[in-house]
């Protein structure tokens, strides 16, 4: 089923309700989004695109991100989503590999694109022109026709195209009322982190029940923007990466707010430390969900509950706040080793997991999906364990696993006890080459504002929670860490400066 059903339903149902925010102005409701999607994708086809045909986005949250997604759904066409922070030249490697006819930017952003039959500016005159069309009936797709075609972050080499299906993307709507929170038409979804990513694909249980989007004015995330919106918008919903969390509580907690306002926020995109977490509870109260994805199976692997985050009377309690959760309904989980066997409780071996959020492979890559999909089960790449309760804890990437003389150390185990120290903003650990042991252990530290961190606490405060192995043999103060726009660490810059120690972090 064509997921601009969704939309269509909801129309006829009840055309006047607020849809579509900017801020707090409303700029859609129901009915007219829909007529606009209906006539976008009749301009569309009209200059000659046909269903399954792709069209990249590339520019930073607007609201014209919502006609686009679903107006090329009504179409019967796939989204290129891209993410609005890298370079044309990256935009247009991806514009090549995903043969994307169109493609639309915002603000003048990208205009230097080429390789596109149409660029079209939403901000200019040609966007206005595309919704001046007759309306279009929705084009019939198949539940495995693509989408969404999302570009993985290329840490390892060029990205890879994911192939997600309206089936992927219905389940991951689905999993959301069953597994993440509940939605009422009443609430309203902001839109601060990336639309490029999970964020956007948000939309599709929002749509489901015809609750409110809002694209904050400032087009990303501010967490001043945020604490305002939430009270005048409220029962206000948000995805967030884990460094967006700590941003919210580090602007509560100076301003001296709560949580008003704010419904849910559901957290993921990399790792969330215990501390942190706790400390988010404390300042912002029981609004808070995690889960664990990947573009392969967006948003749908595992599910960490409000109910399951603020249980502190269970015996396991940290342990579990520490995890991501367990499986979430559409799908299957398992831990195996390199041999594909079966792993028990609490030993640690690759996730993998099969279901209908499942992506239908990599686009034009079948040597990679043959890699990556092996007997309907996704390989993710994660290393992690589960306990005899279903709860799955990742330790880290299986590349970002530190081999020091035989044995496995787990970057995140160290980075929580890093956090620990009351001076330690932010926490980053990686491996480094060394002749006798084959890696050590190199701790990159930011120190919080005003804060003296001593490498000798560091130490006292590693030997008394890991083993000794396990302690950073060299520890890097640096006034931030690199992140990509979703805020995940990238700790293939970090490994970059230990090679070339004059050079600079991006």
């Amino acid at each position: 089923m064509n997921l601009a059903h969704l939309l269509r339903r909801i129309a006829e149902q009840d055309p006047r309700r607020a849809a579509v925010l900017v801020g707090t102005t409303p700029v859609l409701d129901y009915g007219s989004w829909a007529a606009r999607c209906a006539r976008l994708g009749a301009s569309l086809r009209a200059a000659g695109l046909v269903p399954g045909d792709r069209i990249a986005l590339f520019m930073r949250n607007h609201k014209a991100y919502l006609e686009l997604m679903w107006g090329a759904w009504w179409a019967g066409l796939v989204i290129v989503p891209i993410n609005a922070k890298l370079h044309p030249k990256e935009a247009a490697w991806i514009i090549e590999h995903s043969g994307a006819r169109w493609g639309f930017i915002a603000g003048g952003v990208g205009a230097e694109l080429h390789g596109l039959e149409q660029l079209v500016d939403v901000d200019g005159a040609d966007y206005a022109a595309l919704f001046t069309d007759t309306s279009l009936a929705i084009e019939p797709r198949a539940k495995d026709d693509i989408a969404w075609l999302f570009y993985t972050s290329g840490t390892t080499g060029r990205p890879k195209g994911v192939m997600i299906t309206h089936r992927n993307l219905m389940t991951m709507g689905l999993c959301y009322f069953a597994d993440v929170d509940s939605i009422d038409a009443a609430d309203c979804t902001v839109y601060a982190a990336p639309m490029s990513h999970g964020a956007g694909i948000y939309a599709v249980p929002h749509v489901m029940v015809g609750a409110r989007h809002c694209v904050p004015a400032s087009g990303g995330f501010d967490a001043s923007e945020l604490f305002e919106l939430a009270p005048r918008l409220g029962p206000m919903s948000l995805f967030a990466a884990p460094t967006m969390v700590n941003r919210l509580v580090d602007h509560a907690q100076a301003q001296h707010l709560g949580g008003d306002g704010f419904k849910t926020i559901v957290y993921g995109g990399g790792p969330m430390y215990v501390a942190d977490i706790q400390r988010a509870m404390r300042v912002m109260g029981p609004r808070f969900v995690q889960i664990y994805g990947q573009g392969e199976s967006p948003m749908t692997i595992t599910a960490l509950s409000r109910g399951q985050l603020v249980d502190s009377a269970h015996p396991r309690h940290l342990e579990r706040i520490a995890s991501v959760g367990v499986a979430q309904t559409a799908v299957e989980l398992r831990v195996v080793d390199t041999q594909n066997r079966l792993l028990p409780a609490g030993e640690v071996g690759e996730v993998v997991v099969r279901g209908d959020s499942v992506m239908a492979g990599y686009w034009r890559n079948p040597e990679a999906t043959a890699a990556t999909l092996r007997d309907g089960w996704l390989f993710t790449g994660d290393m992690g364990c589960l306990d005899t309760d279903g709860f799955l804890t990742l330790k880290d990437r299986s590349k970002d696993v530190i081999i020091s003389g035989g044995s496995n150390i787990y970057p995140r185990e160290v980075e929580e006890v890093l956090l620990l120290h009351p001076g330690v903003a932010e926490a980053s650990v990686v491996g480094a080459h060394d002749q006798e042991w084959g890696e050590v252990v190199v701790a990159f530290i930011v120190p919080r504002p005003g804060s003296a961190v001593d490498t000798h606490a560091l130490d006292a405060l590693c030997l008394g929670h890991i083993a000794r192995f396990k302690r950073p043999k060299c520890y890097e103060f640096v006034d931030a860490l690199p992140k990509n726009n979703y805020g995940k660490v990238l700790k293939k810059a970090l490994r970059e400066r230990l090679k070339n120690p004059g050079e600079q972090l991006p």
